[in-house]
């Protein structure tokens, strides 16, 4: 796997794909590579503008959704489903927003842990229906190596009731992410359903990330310099999209596989099996996550 390229993708015409956060970094990396090989790629993004002139360059199809807010996530979920005619074959679970200070929803919820995974979470469940109609559908959900931090908390994961701090916030929310994941390929399995879920994470890569964190923290002013160092530091876009695309594609992914980049830690290069934290292995917190999910989102989840 350490040679696999985008070259080696499978052709994907006559494929639905839904992508969010599509409008920049990896999201419209793997946009723009599964359309070239053929597939039909919405693009589900929270800014019209942004989200308009990535379509354009992608060639699909944007449907705005804000994944902070689960009203305009209900929304995308049924343009989406009416637009496909209930079918998509693939689900990429890719849109986040980096720490940054305390904020709350429309909805009172920890606006990190509400974008980077409960937004996720009810989109996947509203789109199972149609993912159920797909043709060897997936659905991928894109972690990274900060969920290997301490922050994390079942009961209080919006930050009501413990001290907010935001690299626990991003920690929890991209956990969380792992923990749905196989949580979500479980119950699949339980149903006899085809449909995979599978999880991936792109190392250390030169996303505007960094920048957009500096920005959040009200820390404009070092946002350019920090991009061009994170940028020098890191590996590139297409290098890192590398592991979500082969987890998307491959033939012989399995359902609840996770996969990053090979090595220095599983920061750069090459595509392979990454190391899953012992929690995300914990199928009772993993349940206990999948209750409280559906308690803060009001979606019934799917599978039950």
């Amino acid at each position: 796997m350490l040679t696999w390229g985008d070259a080696d993708i499978l052709d994907q015409e006559g494929r639905t794909v839904v992508v969010t956060g599509a409008n920049s970094g990896l999201g419209l990396r793997a946009a723009t590579v599964l359309a070239a090989k053929g597939a039909r790629v919405i693009l589900a993004c929270r800014s019209r503008e942004r989200g308009e002139r990535a379509a354009a360059a992608v060639g699909g199809e944007l449907v705005l959704s804000d994944l902070a807010d689960l009203d305009s996530v209900r929304t995308a979920a049924a343009e989406i489903r009416d637009r496909t005619g209930e079918r998509v074959d693939l689900l990429i679970n890719n849109a986040g927003i980096p720490a940054g200070r305390l904020r709350r929803t429309a909805q009172g919820h920890e606006s990190i842990f509400a974008t980077n995974y409960l937004g996720h979470a009810a989109l996947t469940w509203l789109l199972m229906p149609a993912l159920r109609a797909g043709k060897s559908a997936r659905v991928l959900t894109v972690s990274s190596i900060a969920q290997r931090g301490k922050g994390f908390d079942v009961e209080d994961p919006d930050f009501e009731h413990r001290r907010f701090r935001m690299a626990h916030a991003y920690s929890q929310s991209k956990l969380a992410g792992l923990m749905f994941a196989p949580e979500l390929q479980k119950r699949l399995h339980a149903e006899g359903s085809p449909v995979l879920s599978v999880a991936a994470h792109p190392g250390f890569t030169g996303t505007e990330m960094g920048a957009a964190g500096a920005r959040n923290q009200g820390l404009g002013a070092f946002a350019r310099p920090l991009n061009v160092v994170t940028k020098a530091l890191s590996q590139s876009v297409p290098e890192g999209t590398l592991p979500l695309l082969y987890a998307a594609t491959a033939p012989d992914v399995r359902g609840g596989d996770y996969y990053g980049p090979r090595k220095f830690g599983e920061f750069f290069r090459g595509v392979g099996p990454a190391r899953i934290d012992p929690r995300a292995q914990n199928e009772n917190l993993r349940a206990r996550l999948w209750d409280r999910t559906a308690e803060l989102t009001g979606v019934r989840p799917d599978p039950a």
